[in-house]
Parts: C-alpha cells; sequence; structure tokens
C-alpha cells in the first residue's frame, strides 16, 4: 500500500517568512506551491520549485483568491467565469517556474475558500476543473473527497485525487469544519494520527458528532505552517509505516 503525502508551500511572501518549506520537503511526496494570490510571489515560488526538484516532490499548482490580506480563506464573490481565468492564470504561472527549472507540473490543487467553495458549489467546481483539463489534460485534479471538485474534475476527463487531512474535523456531510468554528484544527498530534491511520486502514473518518464516514484517501494533507509541522510530519509517517 501507497499513500501520497502533500503539503502547502511556498506561502512566504516578500519581506514575510512562513513555514520551514525545506525542512518539510525532505518527509513529503507532493508539494502544492502558491501562485502569488492567496501567498508567494516569483522569488518565493522560483525557489520553492527548485526546492522540491532537489527533494524529487512532485509540483503541482496552489492557485486561490486574490486575497493576500486573508490568506486566501476569505470567501470572495465571483463568477465562475472569473474562477476559470483566475485558476488558468496561476497555473501557467508556476508551469513557467517549473519548466525553466527543467521540471514539469504534477498536479492542481486549489486553496482556502476557493477548495471549501469548489467542494459544495458544483458550477466553481467545473470551472476549475475546466481551467485545469484546458491547460493539461494530464495534470491531476486534487479535491476534497467525496467532494464535487472529484466529480467535476472526473467528468472533465482528468485524474483525480480525493485528499483528505490529517488535523482537520470532519462534519457529518464529509466536509471539513470551517475554521471560523471551533474544534475545526486538531491540536492533539495523537487524535491526528489515529484519524490518518483510520482513514487510510479503514477508509473511515468520524464527524465531529459521532457520524462515520466512508472515504477513499489518495492523498494526505500535511499543514507546514506551523510550529510543530516537522515533528507531526515524522509521527504521520512513522505510524504509516
Amino acid at each position: 500500500m501507497q499513500i501520497d503525502l502533500n503539503c502547502d508551500l511556498g506561502e512566504s511572501f516578500g519581506a514575510y517568512s512562513k513555514g520551514n518549506d525545506e525542512k518539510i520537503l525532505e518527509k513529503i511526496t507532493s508539494a502544492n506551491i502558491a501562485c502569488g494570490f492567496h501567498a508567494g510571489d516569483p522569488n518565493i515560488m522560483l525557489q520553492t520549485v527548485q526546492l522540491a526538484l532537489k527533494n524529487n516532490v512532485k509540483i503541482g499548482a496552489h492557485p486561490g483568491y486574490p486575497d493576500l490580506q486573508g490568506f486566501g480563506r476569505r470567501h470572495i464573490d465571483i463568477s465562475p467565469e472569473e474562477i476559470y481565468s483566475l485558476v488558468l492564470y496561476q497555473i501557467g504561472a508556476l508551469d513557467a517556474m517549473t519548466r525553466s527549472q527543467g521540471g514539469q507540473l504534477s498536479h492542481v490543487k486549489p486553496h482556502g475558500a476557493l477548495y471549501n467553495r469548489a467542494a459544495k458549489d458544483k458550477a466553481a467546481a467545473k470551472a476549475i476543473a475546466k481551467a485545469v483539463f484546458e491547460f493539461d489534460p494530464d495534470l491531476t485534479l486534487f479535491g476534497l473527497a467525496n467532494s464535487e471538485m472529484i466529480i467535476a474534475g472526473k467528468e472533465a476527463g482528468l485524474q483525480t485525487a480525493s485528499e483528505v487531512f490529517a488535523d482537520r474535523t470532519y462534519q457529518s456531510d464529509g466536509t471539513l469544519t470551517p475554521r471560523s468554528q471551533e474544534g475545526a484544527v486538531i491540536h492533539d498530534d495523537d487524535q491526528a494520527v489515529a484519524q490518518v491511520v483510520k482513514m487510510v486502514k479503514d477508509h473511515k473518518v468520524v464527524s465531529v458528532d459521532g457520524k462515520e464516514i466512508d472515504i477513499i484517501p489518495d492523498t494526505i494533507c500535511l499543514h507546514g505552517d506551523n510550529e510543530k509541522a516537522l515533528a507531526f510530519a515524522e509521527k504521520i509517517i512513522h505510524a504509516l509505516k
């Protein structure tokens, strides 16, 4: 059995440093690199691509809403047509960085509020899938397991990867608990590790209200933007092995 470990990276910006990308890249298999809209800038994008290639980590575009101040976690009411354009634009930017270094883009994973919208909003999910497919039909689309994003990706003819989260709690409908609600993030490492093992071995996750949900994990998201990220990644890898 094999499982992909992904992490959202390249989220520093200008003089602001975020995360421990260099060390995290030694632990994961897929990197989702911010494309300058919710985080990142051209220099950070290029540096992160170079680090990913050095560690033989698959490179993915991580497009988000144009929301640097809110880190892409605030909903912006834009049309599916605008979503298509901004996703296409961001994929193209990271693809240029990757190709210039002799690499190749592997996947696309939307970020934050855009990701959560596309999990439920069919029109938004279709717009993202269309942008990915029309840029490169060989790219894999990452989306929340059991979501509209996965359905839209398959309908568009893309390979999809159903994503699960190590340190986030789930609602009874299979969506992530919004960060605005208490208990959205799991802070206890042992609890998070147990959730991951259950998802991988049993294909089940228990929601915040105790409901057991069927879930197929193709890739596990590890968040790399807190001080415990590296130690947590090591615990997850040890448990999976």
